[in-house]
């Protein structure tokens, strides 16, 4: 088959997210569909089949339009892209799912926040449409695997509100059940014992307002953790509320929590359908909610895959291995 060469223009900028620290950018692109990228001056040389070469020029050019808009390019950015092009869909892990996030955000007059590592942005088009749903409506449900970003979007977008005064405070909840033991025999206040379970929220949050501002809000209780049981009896009015890891969260609890919302609240829940850690995986409240609710006004649901995943490479290929098991084991039963 013969190897033609096609040239992409690119700016400066670009050009240097495409090619990587140390060509690694290039390389990835390279390998994965058997191509020649090359730099020969304003942009970049592509040489290889016909195939190959157009889902590598489709790669290019959505990380060159995320880097032209001035977001981050990681090595997880070209892992999507890639993705994106392989499976036969036109990338939209660029300007594109950033500019249609914004325009979500923008109906409500609202934008994300800028975090230490710059401007907070979808990385994938689920990502993007997630961020739109958190933007329209009141509940929003976010399934999928690990590493797809579910929670830090939740948490960015809920940082955002309470940033720009559109809600007074941020709550955080989840379920306390982890590996068998129990918040009361954990050391310490009910903030000692909450924020070992709390970890990933704390990373995304310090990421986004850094330490200092994190913690005077959370002593201003403008920022609050509570495991659900605590919630009981409350009324969350005027708040951002996540609901992570609600796929330990029983019907009865699920039931409870969702009908805490009070006036001029939002709600995102998370969680992964398959990871379920309760004794019986059947009163799982998760699963259970969004049959339930899906297709009722004011509620969303987006769904994540293994393709959304912006984790180390290996956590995909892990996710896509359990799904196979699990299939089949589907197929067996």
């Amino acid at each position: 088959m013969s190897r033609t060469t096609e040239f992409v223009s690119l700016s400066d900028v670009a050009l240097r997210a495409v090619s990587g620290p140390n060509s690694r950018h290039a390389a990835l692109i390279e390998d994965a569909f058997d191509v020649l990228l090359e730099t020969p001056g304003g942009g970049v040389a592509v040489t290889g089949d016909t195939g190959g070469r157009a889902m590598a020029k489709r790669t290019v050019e959505s990380v060159a339009g995320r880097a032209d808009s001035a977001l981050e390019v990681s090595e997880a950015d070209i892992r999507v892209a890639i993705g994106e092009a392989r499976g036969g869909r036109t990338p939209r892990t660029g300007g594109q799912a950033a500019q249609a996030a914004r325009a979500g955000a923008a109906g409500r007059g609202g934008s994300l926040p800028v975090g230490r590592r710059g401007q907070v942005a979808p990385k994938t088009a689920t990502q993007a449409r997630y961020l739109s749903a958190l933007a329209e409506s009141e509940l929003v449900f976010g399934l999928g695997p690990a590493g797809t970003g579910k929670t830090f979007l939740a948490v960015a977008h809920g940082a955002g509100l309470l940033l720009r005064g559109e809600v007074e405070r941020l709550v955080v909840s989840r379920p306390a059940v982890e590996a068998g033991e129990r918040l009361g025999f954990l050391p310490g206040d009910l903030n000692e014992k909450v924020d070992p379970y709390m970890a990933p929220v704390w990373e995304a949050l310090t990421d986004i307002m850094g330490a200092d501002q994190l913690r005077r809000r959370r002593e201003k209780g403008e920022i609050e953790v509570a495991p659900i049981a605590f919630l009981r009896g409350r009324t969350l009015s005027h708040a951002f509320v996540i609901v992570d890891e609600a796929q330990n969260a029983t019907r009865l609890q699920m039931k409870m929590v969702l009908t805490r919302l009070g006036e001029g609240s939002r709600m995102a829940v998370t969680g992964d359908p398959s990871q379920i850690d309760l004794v019986n995986s059947r009163d799982s409240g998760l699963s259970h909610a969004v049959g339930l609710l899906e297709g009722v006004k004011g509620i969303g649901v987006v769904r994540f895959s293994g393709e959304d995943v912006v984790r180390h490479p290996l956590v995909e290929r892990i996710v896509r291995a359990y799904d196979g098991e699990t299939a089949q084991a589907s197929r067996l039963a």
